[in-house]
């Protein structure tokens, strides 16, 4: 307890002002994910209405039923997009000046959804979900990238949960404004998908007053001072010379190394290991059904007999935003592979509980339903919803992590993808039965959890990168290589301690 105390003690005003500017780009992500769902049939009328009057002929439903699936599957595909393009602008630009920068993209974005009916233009609607996709893409980069190089090391994992945090907050947002009595009606549809144009400029004005990434100062731009003055604020103390050794340690490793590819993060053994945990995790984040649950959680309560199912997947919401709150406590006490186990674990449980509601058809199983989502939708956010943003910031130096991330991002938004594009067919092809196959890749996710990722609370960036490269420079395997936890602990286990 006296070092939770300590570590709590380092936070300072200008470190929560600049990780809570950087969320709104998170928030901004998670209010693009849900927005689209809860006036989807308003939408398609829409569609349906316009088209039909350009072409003085009515709309098959094949078209219109493919032009909806491109507009919501769109944004996955902007986010593949700029997700695998984040190192091209934290090198060049910066942190924070390149979370600046990529407004201009949430802009545009906001303005062609919220125009296109005063336009009669679907083309507008469906090119501004792939423009704001791309730009929520480069944000699952830049923020956890961010906060992660600004807070110190013992509260990493705290402030990185932030990131899924605001994500959270941005699908419950999304969901109450796309209430029918809110903004979610025939008239202010429109405005609900502009209204991502608000946190932009908020965002923009607030990061004029945010600092740069001291990490990026002092590696990339070789501006100790600048690096310092930054810590100095940030962590409220002139002593900052521990966080400046660390930096200076890293930079002198990356200056024996050339900068890292996404090729060499696959062909070098030191990273291989490391950008196998991190794809895995992203994985496991994706493919656990967590958006199965949400895109489609209104006709799953709707099947187990809830009445007023919307206010039951508000209420998912709720639970899943509560639930991010009371990771933040958890991550620096109880550590990241084992609450990403107990969230694995437990939701594998409650993929078995969902099964059985859907399965049984009794009028009391609709509370194991509601029993079931909620549980999935808290355990998520207790492992699998925040970490893998974060740990892969952890598991890189500054070298490679901008190419780490950029991979771990594509893989996060091409299985978002996959899931919303293809649970559909899932649900019909298996009915009652499709959440065991989320089952399945949870038991499989919790297996290679287990056996494969490290603990990372406490331990520096250099540590846990010398600890992939020992791995990969043995020659055989070990009893020590079966359990990367024993290899990273023997590196600096007083530091594990803290």
């Amino acid at each position: 307890m006296p070092e939770i105390s300590k570590s709590f003690s380092k936070i300072t005003a200008p470190l929560i002002y600049a990780v809570s500017i950087a969320a709104i780009g998170s928030l901004q992500f998670g209010y693009n994910t849900g927005v689209i769902n809860a006036p989807g049939k308003i939408i398609q009328s829409f569609f349906n209405r316009t088209l039909s009057e350009r072409s003085g002929s009515a709309v098959s439903p094949e078209l219109l039923t493919s032009l909806w699936s491109l507009s919501v599957a769109i944004f996955s595909v902007g986010g593949m997009m700029g997700s695998f393009s984040v190192s091209l602008f934290v090198n060049r630009f910066g942190r924070r000046n390149s979370m600046l920068l990529v407004n201009i993209l949430a802009f545009a974005g906001g303005a062609l959804m919220g125009f296109s009916r005063l336009a009669s233009s679907v083309e507008m609607l469906i090119l501004g979900r792939f423009i704001i996709g791309i730009f929520c893409g480069l944000s699952t980069g830049f923020v956890p990238m961010y906060i992660s190089e600004v807070s110190p090391t013992s509260l990493r994992g705290a402030f990185g949960t932030l990131n899924q945090l605001g994500i959270v907050v941005g699908i419950l947002v999304a969901q109450i404004f796309g209430l029918e009595e809110i903004m979610g009606s025939e008239r202010l549809w429109p405005l609900l998908l502009g209204f991502t144009i608000l946190p932009a400029i908020l965002q923009c004005v607030a990061l004029l007053f945010c600092p740069e990434s001291p990490r990026f100062l002092l590696i990339n731009k070789m501006e100790e001072e600048k690096a310092q003055a930054v810590l100095q604020k940030l962590r409220g103390t002139q002593d900052v010379s521990q966080d400046i050794q660390e930096m200076k340690e890293e930079s002198a490793k990356m200056s024996q190394e050339k900068k890292a590819t996404v090729p060499e993060l696959f062909r070098s053994p030191n990273y291989r290991q490391a950008i196998i945990v991190a794809i895995m995790l992203q994985l496991s984040q994706q493919l656990s059904g967590i958006n199965a649950v949400f895109y489609y959680s209104t006709g799953i309560f709707e099947r187990a007999g809830i009445t007023q199912p919307v206010y039951a997947t508000i209420g998912a919401g709720v639970v899943n935003t509560i639930f991010t709150v009371v990771s933040l406590f958890l991550v620096e006490r109880a550590g990241r592979r084992t609450l990403h186990l107990v969230g694995l674990g437990g939701m594998a449980v409650c993929a078995l509980l969902m099964t059985i509601a859907l399965a049984l058809k009794v009028n009391w199983i609709k509370y194991i339903s509601i029993v079931g989502i909620f549980g999935f939708v808290a355990l998520f956010e207790i492992g699998p919803g925040p970490i893998p943003w974060f740990i892969v910031a952890e598991l890189f130096s500054q070298g490679p992590r901008p190419a780490a991330m950029a991979v771990a991002g594509c893989s996060n938004w091409t299985s978002n993808f996959l899931v919303g594009m293809l649970f559909p067919y899932a649900e019909k092809l298996c009915g009652s039965y499709v959440f065991l196959i989320f089952f399945i890749f949870l038991v499989i996710f919790f297996v290679f959890t287990f056996f494969k990722v490290p603990e990372t609370k406490g331990r520096t960036f250099e540590d846990i990168s010398r600890g992939f490269e020992g791995r990969a420079g043995a020659s055989l395997p070990s009893p020590v290589e079966k359990n990367p936890m024993v290899e990273l602990n023997s590196v600096q286990p007083d530091k594990e301690a803290a």
